[in-house]
């Protein structure tokens, strides 16, 4: 059997840990219980997320236990972060997302069984403490000078930072400490830019119990120039449909680089090293095949919204090109590809014409290039031809009475939405 930690590894799920052989060791003898933190600052998950659900994945996979810690009470303060101080919510609001990210982390990880997760929530033992009991129980501990090293708080220091935030890490390690004594957690995992949270919280364990507990830590979700992975001009991609469709979902993954697909595909994909090894040929002998693409957007959308939903994204997006039909795509999906084409909501009394109905939807310039593509055979209204220039749209053409898909060619696509 691989090493575990290897096989995390080549999966890139590995940034940094303490001490790589002791934390090797100690998973290897197993099993370990572990944990991972998740604080409600909004009512979903995102990809970036998803990441640290498929290193709990793998490692309960290996016989380990997992502790998916929902932050009922780090959630109503949040991480610092680099862009300045974060906004308070309503713990009415808080509480709400609390029990959105439980029900979510629950799909991803097995709840039954030997190893079976545990859902926790830190709101449970931090609501305990007094302000005097907390600082002279944690607080003591903790060096001002080595908080003020803190990359993101030296960061933030000119342009102000809140004593708030500034003592998040307390409270994170007290999680950790808690779960420690709680369940003998020995390991805690989270993204990079936790890890010296995930650090301090070990010298906390260590200052207080004497006892060796580790961490580990995975890269950040990146493009090949740097920059975050999962955001879209639409905003961030979010694992509930209601926020980001099966549809934008899975075409968001269709247009991953090819400089970074097969990144993506170790993470989030099942498939063997063999498997991906051989996408990584075709993308680099056969780029235009996109075949790795298909394969991430296929495999994550499987394991996100499932297989159903999935071919459904992948039978809108052949239709939207004339490839499928598109009267057997259903209300929800249609309703996903009109928001993700941004399709256009129709004003005025009268139903345009086709050529003015392609420009009200911006795949021709004018009213005058809509006919000329009428004329030169390159008009098409929900995928059937049209050749007359004066053909004007009918509450018919907007299918489940959400969307007429208007085509230039074979790419340039756009639609109307019914006026309101």
């Amino acid at each position: 059997m691989t090493d575990l930690l290897e096989e995390l590894e080549w999966r890139g799920l590995v940034a940094a840990s303490t001490d790589r052989e002791a934390l090797a060791a100690h998973l290897a003898q197993g099993p370990v219980t572990f944990y991972v933190g998740f604080d409600p600052t909004a009512a979903s998950l995102h990809i970036g997320h998803l990441v640290q659900l498929m290193l709990v994945r793998a490692l309960q996979e290996r016989g380990h236990h997992p502790l998916l810690l929902v932050g009922g009470a780090t959630g109503l303060i949040g991480d610092p972060k680099m862009s300045g101080e974060r906004k308070m919510n309503d713990e009415s609001v808080v509480a709400g997302w609390v029990e959105s990210i439980k029900a979510q982390v629950g799909k991803y990880v097995d709840l039954d069984g030997p190893n079976a997760a545990r859902i926790v929530n830190n709101y449970d033992w931090t609501s305990r403490y007094n302000a005097v009991e907390f600082l002279r129980d944690i607080g003591k501990y903790f060096s001002v000078n080595r908080m003020l090293a803190r990359d993101v708080v030296a960061r933030r220091l000119d342009s102000g930072i809140s004593y708030t935030e500034f003592s998040y890490v307390l409270l994170q390690s007290l999680d950790y400490a808690e779960l420690h004594k709680q369940y003998g957690c020995s390991l805690q995992t989270g993204a990079q830019d936790q890890w010296g949270n995930i650090t301090a919280g070990a010298e906390f364990i260590r200052r207080t119990t004497g006892d060796v507990v580790h961490g580990l830590v995975t890269p950040l979700l990146t493009k090949a120039d740097g920059t975050k992975y999962g955001k879209t001009e639409s905003g961030t991609v979010w694992v509930d449909p209601e926020l980001t469709s099966a549809y934008a979902f899975h075409q968001f993954f269709l247009n991953a680089e090819d400089s970074k697909v097969i990144d993506y595909l170790k993470i989030f994909s099942p498939r063997s090293h063999e498997e991906i090894d051989e996408l990584e040929r075709q993308t680099r002998e056969e780029p235009w095949r996109r075949a790795a693409q298909h394969a991430l957007a296929d495999d994550i959308t499987d394991l996100v919204h499932g297989p159903q939903q999935r071919r459904a994204a992948q039978d809108a997006g052949k239709a939207l090109f004339g490839r499928g039909e598109l009267a057997d795509l259903d209300a929800g999906t249609l309703s996903a590809v009109a928001t993700e084409i941004g399709a256009t909501s129709l004003d005025g009394e009268q139903m345009p014409t086709v050529p003015e109905a392609m420009a009200l939807a911006g795949v021709v310039e004018s009213n005058s290039a809509g006919r000329r593509a009428v004329a030169e055979g390159g008009a098409y209204l929900n995928n059937v031809k049209v050749t007359d220039a004066d053909r004007r749209l009918t509450g018919e053409d907007f299918l489940h009475g959400r969307l007429a898909l208007l085509r230039r060619g074979k790419k340039t696509v756009g639609g109307l939405t019914p006026r309101h």
